[in-house]
């Protein structure tokens, strides 16, 4: 007597979906894998910093998926999905419904668009439009000022991607300066906190500052925005000119969330226990910014760590289908190359120590290397 493989399902097509396919076809090569996506892409987001200075094109970035479906014997689905029903052993997406034996969700977060004004600011890493939007917007500057910042999720402080705008900010110094046109051009970083990158860690924080100051980029902290304008920004501390404002808001879950009918953290994340199990379902497992995971408040919304998520979430996933108790646990780690275009600045922390080393060519290299390392099994 046969026995039908398992279908197990994964949603999304970044970072954490893509790892789990790898790890789940190399653990188990019978499996049936479907893929849910609104398109057969990968779009690398961190290089989305050396869009605005032409070190990266926005097609770079974009790499079709139709091989490495074919590669690792994934059926592709092209749809949005809306929701879950059957305690997730039924995806709703405007394709049709989609049975699975085991579900990964890994369709990542969404950025908080709920500021007065948000229609003025670009935002980075909402794709390579963006990206484009903002090395358009900076060529046709001749003098002004750029207001740069990030917020966070009130219910879910944690849950902020701040790494890129210090890329950013420090990128556009060196662009800027290489165009002739930073005397005429100020910079201006503005955020709530006092101490802005603390989750990095406190040499992180003095390092960046540091580094802030030595470029004479002007700053504006501890002050809550308020709300964006065609004149600037607003915050409690009072107004910040400016004639172009690149803001990444705080991050939440996917917006069907409220519609699988399964457990929510407070910031609106499918709540994870230590194994990337989401709470009270059977065989649905999240990994990446959807997932809201047990852990220090420092623990990054970042590629690196979905990918370790995702690793765990896969193994465990195909314990459980085999009746077995979880036992991979994802290791808790925040790596960040903090690039200004020529140099990088290395941020790293785990649960015993965080350094920082100061800036490097070599560092600037190295991310481009792990770039093309990572996108190799992907451009063959």
């Amino acid at each position: 007597m046969t026995t039908t493989p398992p279908r197990i399902v994964i949603l999304g097509a970044g970072f954490a979906a893509l790892t789990a396919v790898r790890e789940l076809r190399k653990r188990a090569p019978q499996a049936r894998l479907t893929l849910v996506a609104p398109k057969a892409e990968f779009v690398y987001l961190p290089s989305l910093i050396w869009i605005p200075s032409g070190l990266r094109n926005g097609q770079d970035l974009i790499l079709p998926l139709d091989r490495f479906l074919e590669d690792h014997d994934v059926e592709f689905i092209a749809g949005r999905v809306s929701g879950l029903k059957d305690g997730g052993r039924v995806v709703l997406t405007d394709a049709g419904e989609v049975q699975n034996d085991a579900l990964i969700i890994a369709t990542g977060g969404r950025f908080i668009k709920k500021l007065p004004g948000i229609e003025h600011a670009l935002t980075l890493c909402e794709g390579v439009a963006s990206a484009e939007a903002i090395r358009d917007r900076v060529n046709a500057m001749q003098s002004g000022r750029i207001a740069l910042g990030f917020g966070g999720n009130p219910n879910e402080p944690s849950a902020m991607r701040g790494g890129p705008m210090f890329e950013l900010l420090f990128g556009l110094d060196t662009l800027l300066r290489r165009q002739g046109k930073r005397e005429r051009i100020e910079l201006t970083f503005f955020n709530a906190a006092a101490e802005p990158g603390k989750r990095l860690g406190e040499k992180a924080v003095t390092g960046l500052l540091a580094e802030m100051a030595r470029r004479r980029i002007d700053t504006h902290l501890g002050h809550k925005p308020l709300g964006f304008s065609d004149k600037g920004v607003d915050t409690e501390g009072g107004h910040v000119n400016a004639d172009l404002i690149l803001f990444m808001p705080g991050l939440t879950g996917p917006a069907w969330a409220p519609e699988a009918g399964l457990e929510l953290s407070p910031g609106g994340f499918f709540k994870a226990d230590e194994f990337c199990r989401v709470a009270g379902a059977d065989r649905v497992f999240v990994a990446g910014d959807a997932g809201s995971y047990p852990g220090p408040d420092w623990m990054p919304k970042q590629a690196h760590m979905a990918d370790l998520q995702a690793r765990a979430a896969a193994e465990n996933l195909l314990l459980a289908l085999d009746g077995k108790a979880p036992t991979a646990r994802f290791k808790i780690e925040l790596i960040c190359i903090v690039d200004t275009i020529d140099k990088g600045i290395l941020v790293y922390r785990d649960l015993k120590r965080s350094f920082l080393l100061p800036p490097s060519r070599l560092l600037h290299w190295a991310k481009r290397y792990f770039e093309g390392h990572y996108l190799k099994v992907f451009r063959r």
